[in-house]
């Protein structure tokens, strides 16, 4: 494991897995690739085995990788308990970075067997606890916005769990970009933990959240952590359309689970993967390499997760770090991505913004705050 003090400045380019980065207004230094281990568990089959996951994550760490993202409900809780056996066997506990979230209920037929209330939040903790096999926690995160539960009690239990040391910091996934503010705003006034991350779906097929939550990160001090950074693999290149129909080995050629919004075989998303696969062959590179190397150098942006069931892929993710993409090569594949803008978000872009500014003196906001 390299020094973990060897951080460089965010707003250069990222040339390895082994460059460290604060997490948001923190000092919890991560790498740029988070490892998710989703995939971790029987759902994937009895090809996944154990000894396949234990040759990904120990490759992962000693390429330097030292963020491993999981959740209390994948698999039903047999994805944590499998990371921290695993991670047992390959390092020491105080040289990974372990973020796990709760949210999703356990038990069907529980009111108080999933939500973000605090009798959900203390058990749900406690039970990662024991799966993981550890004694803390070092990013605890909310998984999803339950639509009931007071920001109030969110942030009181949750500052109530780093003040007991079971957990090291926190963080919110999928949130409103209203709840996720006043969440903020209410721990910084009543001096509670404040929220050193957010974690958002983000991708050249996704790139939604550009309208309001990498400004809202940047200014509160919140790092971005993308999760699905290769839009459930469309970003790979490994699948074709045809007849308006995803084929190919994977699954996506039977299902889109990444963003119901989304149409992988709509024009836009051909045109799209078209680029990004046009760019990756000027560079000698994969498509994915150029998508994850898109997403990992984005404003607000500190790890991006993936994910791996061969070493290969974990190998072919890591390279994604190693080039950097022309500013041509940016511009492409910002026009073959760039998000429509609904209101109100066109009063703050091109003409309507110059208008505005153009009225008084404008001090101009710096890429990263962190």
């Amino acid at each position: 494991m390299p020094d973990s003090s060897a951080t460089v400045d965010r707003s250069k380019q990222i040339t390895s897995l082994a460059s460290y980065y604060l997490l948001g207004r923190s000092g919890l230094r991560v790498s740029p690739l988070a490892f998710g281990t989703g995939t971790f568990g029987n759902a994937w089959g009895p090809e996944w085995s154990s000894k396949e996951s234990k040759q990904i994550l120990t490759r992962y760490i000693e390429a330097g990788g030292n963020f491993i993202d999981t959740a209390d409900t994948y698999h039903e809780g047999e994805s944590e308990e499998i990371t921290g056996q695993l991670l047992r066997d390959i390092t020491k506990r105080d040289q990974v970075v372990i973020a796990t979230k709760f949210s999703f209920g356990m038990r069907p037929g529980d009111p108080n067997g999933g939500g973000n209330g605090r009798k959900h939040m203390m058990e749900a903790v406690e039970a990662s606890l024991r799966r993981l096999n550890t004694d803390y926690i070092d990013l605890y995160w909310v998984h999803n916005w339950d639509t009931i539960t007071p920001a109030e009690e969110v942030m009181s239990s949750l500052n109530q769990l780093v003040q007991a040391g079971k957990v090291r910091y926190i963080g919110l996934s999928n949130p409103p970009a209203w709840y996720l503010g006043r969440a903020q705003t209410i721990a910084e006034w009543r001096g509670w933990e404040k929220l050193a991350a957010i974690q958002m779906e983000y991708s050249l097929a996704v790139r939604n959240i550009e309208h309001e939550y990498v400004d809202a990160a940047q200014e509160m001090g919140m790092a971005i952590v993308p999760w699905s950074p290769l839009a459930n693999g469309l970003l790979t290149g490994k699948y074709k359309i045809e007849d308006n129909k995803v084929k190919g080995d994977g699954r996506m050629a039977t299902t889109w689970v990444t963003d119901s919004t989304v149409d992988p075989a709509s024009k836009k998303m051909v045109d799209l993967v078209d680029t990004v696969r046009a760019v990756a062959q000027e560079l000698g590179r994969t498509p994915a390499q150029v998508a994850l190397n898109w997403v990992t150098n984005r404003p607000g942006v500190v790890s991006s997760i993936i994910g791996a069931t061969k070493l290969s892929q974990l190998e072919d993710n890591i390279q994604a770090l190693e080039f950097t993409l022309t500013q041509d090569q940016l511009d492409r594949l910002d026009k073959a991505s760039s998000p429509s803008v609904s209101y109100p978000y066109f009063f703050h872009q091109g003409d309507l913004k110059a208008n505005v500014s153009a009225q008084s003196t404008v001090i101009k906001r710096p890429k990263h705050y962190f």
